[in-house]
């Protein structure tokens, strides 16, 4: 099989001739520190690249992608083209910080001393009243200069490459609200205001509608897997009250998807992290395909559970091996071990794409790095 093949068969619940493998998005990435190390033990000569500011995540080059048989490749839209989103350097409270203000008007920083990733610094909706948010300058989900040259660049990978072709992060309709509200206030929010709560919803729904319609009717036939997400869960379970979630964010979420689902016949994955298992039920009745990262060290999120109750439904994107503590900490040979555990409950009959659980972070050794693909490789073929 190809590489698209392989992943399309494994996203229709089809037997692949080996479980598919990825890396290189923004819930599926590297962190600069573990690529540093990876590419300096793989004795690779090359550049570095941010390819997520706020994670500090790299772009892997075509070398490292090729030694992990990595079968996806992905595209990414642009900023709006009035956007200026250059990384600044500031000084507050004795310290020196690399600000990046996003589109929403939420910066980001990040310490100089300790330069491992972006964490929220201000939100700009902190102290906003509903009838405020007619006012504030939201930005334009549909700006034709986010999408330019995209149809090229996705036609290249399709026409030109075996790869399966893979959306960066989208349709993030209810993280951003507490981004810019601040997630104490909102949370408070959704018990004393919910109107506010829908308001702004309605806001982040509005801007993802404009930039699907446009980024669809760019890349809608040849884009294969589209990736969309909002942390529901945390470690053991809910981040906020499923009443709110189900009255509130799900008619919202569903009518995204729907909308993308009018427009193409790629696959949607869907992404939150933590003990999610309650709200699987949910996201299929949303229309998801897939999900991610699946947090198999969360409560109740053990893969052979999950196999067993969703596996005829739902393909899982990720789950390859505890990123809390084995991946981080283990030798190769456990990092091996688990990976051969974690594949055998999980890619019975198609329905699963290898990966990391989340983005492979900081410190974690080459070692275990390449023990971990070269597992999926050797343990993922199907008789």
């Amino acid at each position: 099989m190809t590489s698209r093949e392989r992943v399309l068969a494994a996203l229709d619940h089809r037997r692949p001739d080996r479980v598919p493998m990825d890396l290189g998005g923004n819930q599926t990435g590297i962190h600069k520190n573990a690529y540093r190390a990876l590419i300096r033990h793989l004795k690779l000569d090359e550049e570095i690249e941010i390819m997520d500011a706020v994670q500090q995540l790299a772009r892997p080059g075509e070398a490292v992608l090729e030694r992990l048989r990595v079968d996806t490749r992905y595209i990414h839209a642009s900023a709006a083209s009035d956007f200026d989103g250059r990384i600044v350097a500031a000084e507050r409270g004795g310290k020196r910080w690399h600000d990046l203000t996003d589109e929403f008007g939420v910066r980001w920083s990040m310490p100089d001393d300790s330069p491992l990733y972006m964490d929220i610094t201000h939100h700009p909706l902190a102290e906003a009243t509903i009838d405020g948010l007619a006012d504030y300058p939201w930005p334009q989900g549909g700006d034709p200069g986010r999408f330019e040259g995209l149809r090229e660049r996705a036609l290249e990978l399709r026409e030109q490459t075996p790869y399966a072709v893979v959306s960066g992060i989208s349709g993030v309709v209810y993280e951003i609200c507490w981004y810019m509200r601040g997630l104490q206030q909102w949370f408070i929010d959704t018990l004393e205001h919910p109107q506010f709560c829908e308001a702004l919803l309605d806001r982040t729904l509005s801007f993802w509608l404009d930039w699907f319609a446009a980024f669809l009717q760019e890349v809608g036939d040849v884009v294969d897997v589209i990736m969309i997400g909002d942390d529901l869960a945390g470690q053991s379970g809910p981040l906020f009250r499923p009443d709110f979630y189900r009255r509130v964010v799900k008619p919202r979420q569903k009518k995204l998807v729907q909308f993308i689902k009018q427009r193409t016949t790629a696959k949607i994955w869907y992404h939150t992290c933590g003990a999610c298992r309650g709200y699987i039920p949910d996201l299929l009745d949303n229309g998801i395909d897939a999900l991610n990262p699946v947090q198999i060290s969360a409560a109740g999120m053990e893969p052979e559970r999950l196999k067993a109750e969703f596996g005829d439904r739902l393909t899982f994107w990720g789950g390859g091996i505890d990123a809390q503590h084995v991946l981080p900490h283990a030798d190769p040979d456990t990092v091996r071990k688990h990976v051969r555990k974690n594949l055998e409950a999980l890619k019975p009959n198609g329905g699963y794409v290898f990966n990391n659980v989340h983005n492979i972070q900081a410190g974690v050794p080459p070692e275990n790095v390449l023990a971990m693909y070269d597992a999926a490789y050797d343990f993922g073929r199907y008789e």
